[in-house]
């Protein structure tokens, strides 16, 4: 009996020995497995500069952003029953009181108001936006995620990815958003920049309180491009997606001409009205 477990222990022990050989020499032959690939330094391979200063050109919808609309004038929002309710009972005098003066300076917004733009690295993986319209901040953090339990804020959570440039090289793929009429492309020749922003505060589209909610997702595409003359333009294409206040995405595109400087630059609070 004792010399049969014997006879078993050794026949299972020669099959785990002939198994292992196997797996190393299996391993000589091809090698070992490949590292895992490093995370590109999204400062170093920006295929665009987007940094310096920036002015908006208010080349549309003037009479709602140069000033703000009266109470009712939505034109252009697909906003919903529930959301075009909601921005009946806006009132200006009551969100300033109540500390709420930025709501249309949030990050689904902010592009579209009147401001001057400054955008620096803050770090090698997080690109930072400042506007002195309102003082607000905004990082795009590439190759990140929103960290569980981020609390909403006027400019939310935004991750940033360099986009339109396919493994191999070749032409970079243009999403239809930065399509011009009959499918030009408005100036993506070299990638782009995307920009995923979600947990933001409730704000709104427009001063006259066309809302959005914390549920709102901001899908943003920053285009830089440089004229023969010299002068250098970043477009800025935003779509907003927002089931509970809106009836289809809302998209929008925003016009700023590269500055030789900060000339200009004037931070000024946020106004409610």
């Amino acid at each position: 009996m004792n010399l049969g477990i014997v006879t078993k222990r050794a026949v299972l022990a020669m099959a785990a020995t002939a198994v292992l050989a196997l797996a190393l020499g299996t391993a000589a032959q091809f090698g070992p497995p490949p590292p895992p690939a490093k995370t590109p330094n999204p400062r170093r391979i920006a295929p665009q500069d987007l940094t310096g200063h920036w002015v908006s050109l208010i080349t549309e919808d003037w009479r709602y952003r140069m000033i703000t609309p009266d109470k009712g004038d939505y034109g252009g929002v697909p906003l919903n029953q529930v959301g075009y309710a909601l921005a009946q009972s806006w009132d200006p005098a009551k969100d300033a009181a109540s500390g709420n003066a930025c709501r249309s300076y949030g990050a689904a917004a902010i592009m579209r108001v009147p401001t001057r733009l400054h955008i620096t690295w803050q770090d090698d993986n997080t690109l930072r936006v400042e506007t002195d319209a309102g003082q607000q901040t905004r990082l795009f953090h590439f190759y990140a995620t929103a960290p569980e339990n981020t609390p909403l804020t006027w400019q939310g959570y935004s991750v940033a990815s360099w986009d339109g440039l396919p493994p191999g090289g070749g032409f970079p793929r243009i999403p239809t958003t930065l399509l011009g009429p009959g499918g030009a492309p408005t100036g993506a020749s070299e990638g782009y920049l995307k920009v995923i922003t979600t947990r933001m505060r409730p704000g709104y589209l427009r001063k006259n309180g066309a809302p959005y909610s914390s549920g709102a997702t901001l899908e943003e595409y920053f285009d830089s491009f440089k004229e023969p003359n010299g002068d250098t333009w970043l477009i800025v294409t935003a779509i907003v997606t927002d089931p509970q206040y809106l009836s289809q995405p809302f998209i929008t595109s925003d016009q700023f001409k590269k500055l030789p400087g900060p000339t200009g630059w004037n931070p000024t609070p946020c106004e409610a009205k």
